[in-house]
């Protein structure tokens, strides 16, 4: 096992991120936001999931999601929970009367210190038309939660980019972190 405790060289920074070098390691860092994102399980009364869908730069292709965004990036003494209802009626247009953190864990620890929030949102009202902030161009989606998995499904035969954690988010939505149904 290999532990380099060297210090890290920057070797380029950005609004949003900076990168690093430390020994023969490259990697990334969030230069706000303690590095944290939420992603937001939501189901609404009619029993249908939330997914957005955007363009994403990074990989030239649209891309399906759960609603999601960074951690006190506007804000920087905002929650979790706050944070993640916020994110949620600007993403989607509804709203949350609770929010509930299930566990954080690193988003790809080979190439990032971002951690992802995994973050329950229930008692959903719809508020407005969502589809992001100004920079943002999001389509929402209301899908059946009986129907979800075979949804995303025909989204990659289509050529979408799935968010792999969208399926941990599924899984959560059906289930408690122990593997027990939830119910």
């Amino acid at each position: 096992m290999s532990t380099d405790t060297s210090a890290p060289r920057v070797v380029y920074e950005g609004k949003y991120q900076r990168m690093l070098v430390r020994g023969t390691w490259e990697y990334s860092e969030r230069t706000h936001a303690n590095g944290l994102a939420a992603i937001i399980i939501a189901v609404t009364p009619e029993d249908k999931v939330l997914f957005v869908e955007q363009f994403r730069v990074p990989l030239q292709a649209k891309c399906i999601e759960m609603p999601a965004g960074l951690v006190g990036d506007i804000d920087a003494s905002e929650s979790i929970e706050v944070s993640a209802v916020r994110e949620l009626e600007e993403e989607t247009g509804w709203t949350a009367e609770q929010a509930e953190v299930l566990m954080i864990g690193p988003t790809s620890a080979g190439a990032s210190n971002e951690k992802i929030a995994f973050v329950r949102a229930t008692g959903l009202r719809k508020v407005g038309n969502g589809g992001g902030d100004d920079s943002e161009d999001i389509t929402v989606h209301e899908v059946p939660r009986a129907q979800a998995a075979a949804w995303l499904v025909e989204k990659i035969a289509q050529g979408y980019q799935l968010d792999a954690k969208l399926w941990a988010g599924l899984w959560m939505i059906e289930h408690h972190l122990d593997g027990t149904p939830r119910g």
